[in-house]
């Protein structure tokens, strides 16, 4: 269905795209510069399909290079490292990447002296392999746009005003007026995309009544690749890995927090805002210190009704979001992005259109049970683990207890983690398309 009306003047998008002789049928535009975005630029601009036309439109692409701000790091799969090996991104960010070599959970309240350990998984899925690394977001959006720069990708530094979708193409008019005519449309422009509500693809969901807070933190003692989730009545409380940076052992935080109390939180002067997050720290790796601001964002579950329409495609959290409990959100896009890829470069080879239906499809049938299913699981993690009521604490203790007692249970779940089971699409295999 036609997402807009109007298609505008023919600008210096459309002039570019008739020089370079390009049909349509050859053309991918993709509106979001963010990490989903540029990976699938990236996986498309080097499927090995040949004559692939990518642009990615995005007005933060105009502006500089972020750096120096780390309070938003992300943790890498190794499903989604070996995708970003693939393509030759992650030897750029491995020296700034941490490997998390062990995870250990606790349970406990704010007040309670001690916290114990009631579950520990290993950190590898093969020898030398860690289940995940720590990498700092703007490092790694660098590094896919540099590489997307080198494979003769298109980087629009302005966004996309509107499109019509045919039966043949789809008119992109972008900001400025440019129009471009296009095979395929991607929206990878966020859970609050203005493509998809174009699209009249409707969206399911609610809000959590809690907050998520970001910050990097300074100790004086290693971490030595450990992460730790607490779990607190308000909410998990996440210490993640970070690289030593200038002589400083660091990591991430990721707070879970009932919305009234973060506005009260975030509102405290610094050093008092240091002191509660030491208070769900812990002193275990020594005094701590602020590095980053504390950055805030709303938590909630969603996913769009559909994930494609004629001519269009959803990825990331455009399709889809979850709670922060597993730290899986951006994995899940990026496996959007390595199924999306497949298909499309698939049915290129076999002499078919870049929006072919039945290739769309398929990318659907193939992405929707599995961010459900990851809806689902992070949102009862979160119902279960985000109260203080005594028979529920006691039920999940002794769930993870038994866990902690079953090896292979707990390699499913590293195996999980790390996005290697099911139906593992070829880039997250380390093959290329």
């Amino acid at each position: 269905m036609a997402a807009a009306k109007g298609t505008g003047r023919k600008g210096s998008a459309g002039r570019r795209a008739g020089t370079r002789a390009i049909p349509p049928s050859r053309r991918v535009v993709i509106a979001g510069g963010g990490l989903a975005g540029l990976a699938l630029a990236l996986s498309l601009a080097r499927g090995g399909a040949g004559g692939l036309d990518i642009t990615v439109c995005d007005p933060a692409l105009a502006r500089p290079a972020p750096g120096g701000d780390a309070s938003r790091a992300s943790a890498i799969a190794a499903g989604a490292r070996r995708m970003l090996e693939t393509l030759g991104v992650w030897s750029v960010v491995a020296e700034r990447a941490e490997p998390i070599l062990d995870m250990v959970i606790t349970d406990s309240r704010l007040a309670d002296p001690v916290r114990p350990s009631i579950l520990s998984f290993a950190g590898e899925v093969a020898p030398g392999e860690p289940f995940a690394h720590m990498v700092e977001n703007d490092d790694l959006v660098n590094a896919l746009a540099a590489a997307c720069r080198e494979a003769g990708v298109t980087l629009a530094a302005e966004g996309i005003a509107r499109f019509v979708a045919g039966p043949e193409r789809v008119l992109v008019t972008t900001a400025s007026g440019a129009v471009i005519e296009a095979g395929l449309l991607v929206a990878a422009d966020g859970a609050r995309s203005r493509l998809r509500d174009m699209a009249d693809i409707g969206w399911v969901g609610r809000s959590y009544d809690q907050v998520g807070i970001v910050a990097t933190i300074g100790h004086e003692r290693p971490h030595e690749g450990r992460a730790i989730e607490h779990f607190l009545p308000s909410g998990p409380f996440a210490i993640l890995p970070l690289a030593t940076r200038d002589d400083r052992h660091r990591s991430s935080i990721v707070w879970t927090e009932r919305a009234d109390a973060a506005d009260y939180l975030l509102q405290l002067p610094d050093e008092d805002l240091r002191e509660e997050v030491e208070r769900r720290f812990g002193l275990e790796l020594g005094e701590i210190a602020l590095l980053s601001p504390a950055r805030a964002f709303p938590l909630s579950i969603g996913i769009a009704r559909r994930f494609v329409a004629g001519r269009f495609a959803l990825v990331g959290d455009a399709a889809h979001v979850v709670h922060p409990i597993a730290g899986q959100g951006l994995n899940i896009g990026l496996r959007d992005v390595a199924v999306l890829a497949e298909t499309i470069i698939d049915a290129c080879r076999l002499g078919r259109d870049v929006a072919d239906e039945e290739a769309l499809l398929a990318y659907e049938r193939a992405r929707r049970f599995d961010t459900v299913t990851m809806g689902l699981a992070t949102d009862g993690l979160n119902r279960l683990f985000s109260n203080d009521l005594l028979p529920v604490r006691l039920m999940r203790d002794l769930g993870l207890g038994l866990v902690e007692r079953m090896p292979a249970a707990k390699r499913f779940f590293i195996r999980e983690a790390a996005g290697l089971t099911g139906a593992v699409p070829r880039l997250m295999r380390g093959e290329a398309l």
